[in-house]
């Protein structure tokens, strides 16, 4: 194990990659529970105002991504220093994604279904970069036999096959088995051969005179959305906390979100 941790995450340069993963996680998830314990009216924590404003807590994250980038860029990417900047990059993140519904509504929607899509971004965003960081750094890497190095030169062959199954895959409107067939390629193959979501781009271009295709597309993807509306809603609530299903008249959609 120590082994393999030194070729593959200390020597290709990935350590400040595995913190930040960390630091961003690990916020998120202490983020949540924090809002939720706010939202709940229990413990110690309130929302932070200044001269009456409410300060999101994708303030400090802004501030902390720009500090962190710039300094991670600045260290390289080995040193203490690379390490420290790392982990402050990871919080600025975590703290910035919390609220991506916020920043892409320009409204407070944290509580609301629309704030749903910050927990989409932030498990979409923790998959590609886990994917980064398990993945064999095909250059870097002293010391590599000359059977090593074939076999990472299949893995990179592979990586490229199969990114084109999963561009394919996000054409035909298919979002979450495209993440997952970065992690997974068979998951990226079977998303590029099945049938296209209805309103993807694939389907206005190449369904647009197979009629027959369009409406088994149609269908298929009805049946698709009643049977796992439920577990991934459930999912959702899970990591992020149930939604406002009726928000009070005259509230705002989100309330407080703490910071």
């Amino acid at each position: 194990m120590g082994h393999w941790f030194e070729q593959n995450i200390v020597e290709p340069g990935k350590l400040p990659l595995l913190l930040a993963l960390s630091a961003f996680v690990l916020t998120f998830a202490v983020t949540r529970i924090i809002t939720r314990m706010i939202r709940a009216g229990k413990g110690p924590f309130r929302n932070v105002t200044s001269g009456g404003v409410h300060v999101h807590h994708v303030v400090p994250g802004v501030v902390l991504s720009v500090v962190g980038g710039f300094g991670a860029v600045a260290s390289g990417q080995r040193g203490v220093a690379a390490g420290i900047f790392a982990v402050v990059f990871g919080v600025g993140a975590g703290l910035v994604l919390d609220e991506f519904a916020l920043i892409l509504h320009l409204d407070d929607v944290y509580w609301s279904e629309e704030g749903r899509q910050s927990v989409e971004i932030v498990v979409l965003t923790a998959s590609l970069v886990l994917l980064v960081l398990a993945g064999f750094s095909p250059f870097g890497v002293e010391q590599l036999s000359g059977e090593q190095q074939q076999n990472r030169l299949g893995v990179v062959l592979t990586y490229a096959v199969n990114f084109g199954f999963v561009l394919v895959t996000l054409f035909k409107g298919k979002t979450r088995m495209a993440v997952i067939g970065t992690l997974v390629p068979f998951v990226a193959l079977i998303g590029a051969l099945r049938l296209a979501r209805p309103a993807s781009p694939w389907a206005r271009r190449c369904y647009r005179r197979r009629h027959r295709a369009r409406a088994r597309a149609v269908l298929r993807a009805y049946h698709h959305d009643v049977r796992w509306a439920g577990p991934r809603r459930r999912f959702q609530d899970l990591i992020g906390g149930a939604p406002d299903r009726t928000p009070l008249p005259g509230s705002r959609p989100g309330g407080g979100d703490g910071a």
